[in-house]
């Protein structure tokens, strides 16, 4: 799948996420959700139906992606949810100006290890602001050799595992996808290590 179309399409690790949310959708309405790397947005969509006030982000630098996420919101009925050119790993103003967060959502966005500290740099500045807020993301399992453990301890995050038996999304079918390869899918949540001493 070329780099173009990374935000043009719903990835397993979308639907796991989408799952986890609606296990959790009780407790969404009136929760100010951001989703970063949204790109066809279907966490981001789904918390917005069930409640949440939500922000849908993706890279100021693919415009594709950015289209994506407001075509979605269009599709659903959601031409009210904002959509923000956020870059990971940079201080803009569109960053500094966002409203407080209770729930950060980024699904597959561990793609690309040159991007690991970037993503968790950004998610940091939104924790510090936000200390009570989560990081809910899922992954995909592609390499032994990538963690992104010795970052979340560089800067000061925890990471929670979620079994995805926890909210029945262990199904064979609920992540599959016709694209090659493995297809293992793992979820977590962030928050800062000092969170629970505040």
């Amino acid at each position: 799948v070329p780099d173009s179309q990374y935000g043009t399409y719903v990835w397993p690790c979308a639907v796991v996420l989408a799952q986890y949310l609606w296990a959790s959708r009780g407790s969404l309405p009136g929760k100010r959700v951001l989703e970063v790397g949204a790109g066809v947005s279907l966490p981001g969509v789904l918390a917005a139906k069930c409640g949440a006030e939500v922000t849908l982000s993706d890279s100021e630098e693919l415009p594709r992606c950015l289209q994506s996420c407001r075509r979605s919101c269009l599709l659903n009925g959601l031409s009210h949810v904002p959509v923000l050119g956020l870059t990971w790993g940079r201080v803009s103003p569109e960053l500094l100006s966002l409203p407080p967060v209770d729930i950060i959502l980024g699904s597959d966005i561990f793609f690309d290890p040159k991007d690991f500290e970037d993503i968790l740099t950004t998610v940091y500045f939104l924790l510090e602001k936000n200390p009570h807020a989560q990081f809910w993301t899922t992954y995909q399992v592609r390499s032994a050799d990538w963690s992104i453990e010795a970052l979340l301890y560089k800067w000061k995050l925890r990471s929670i595992p979620i079994p995805l038996h926890s909210f029945g999304a262990d199904k064979e079918h609920l992540a599959s996808s016709s694209l090659p390869g493995r297809h293992t899918i793992e979820m977590m949540i962030i928050s800062l290590a000092q969170a629970d001493s505040t």
